[in-house]
């Protein structure tokens, strides 16, 4: 998402560096890996970083972000939310449908229209991509853990111990119905968990699941 605050720190780095690794041993042209985690957990952060590092060794990956296929707008979230109940929350929040198509288009090499959300602005833009060129596609988010992915890591982190991280990027205001809503998405993602090839420790390690 434009307008998105990554934290890089040395512990990403060190994660990101054995994430390609292990990428690297995938006989594949087309790679799609998943990184998944709960808010403040640094998965955008470890999905930059691994993109960063694969374009370093020749292979350009591209980070699909699920915070753009929500079907609802960042604005009108917290009320349809509150509308819809609390159960509401997760996987049914998000066009799979749509991340699907896009997934397809990349390991077809065909060309896409990407949603693409402006948090200054609060608006959807369409971002133009070629896929033809990508080599690895990184789906990062609360639940990628759902799609066909060739490698599913998940930073195993819950949003109790990434509250320092939530409040230093900000994006959230953090109240009660705010702390309700990490429970629910807490209990999504765990769901997803048995999905996983490899943990991201607390101590930011790749771990086999």
């Amino acid at each position: 998402m434009l307008g998105d605050v990554l934290l890089i720190a040395e512990k990403h780095q060190r994660a990101g560096a054995q994430i390609v690794a292990r990428v690297n041993e995938i006989e594949s042209d087309k790679v799609v890996v998943a990184i998944g985690g709960e808010s403040g957990s640094g998965k955008s952060e470890l999905a930059h970083v691994v993109a960063r590092a694969l374009k370093d060794e020749g292979r350009l990956a591209k980070i699909l972000h699920i915070d753009n296929y929500y079907t609802v707008r960042p604005q009108d979230r917290e009320a349809w939310r509150k509308e819809n109940g609390i159960e509401s929350i997760g996987l049914g929040e998000i066009d799979w449908d749509l991340l699907d198509d896009h997934l397809d288009a990349f390991r077809n090499g065909q060309t896409a229209v990407l949603p693409c959300i402006d948090l200054l602005t609060d608006q959807i833009d369409d971002l133009h991509t070629d896929f033809a060129p990508i080599k690895v596609v990184i789906v990062d988010g609360l639940y990628p853990l759902h799609v066909a992915a060739d490698m599913r890591v998940l930073i195993d982190l819950t949003y109790h111990d990434t509250k320092k991280a939530q409040l230093l990027r900000g994006k959230e205001p953090q109240n009660e119905y705010r702390l309700s809503v990490l429970k629910r998405e807490h209990e999504v993602v765990q769901s997803l968990r048995h999905l996983a090839d490899f943990l991201v420790t607390p101590d930011f390690d790749l771990a086999e699941a």
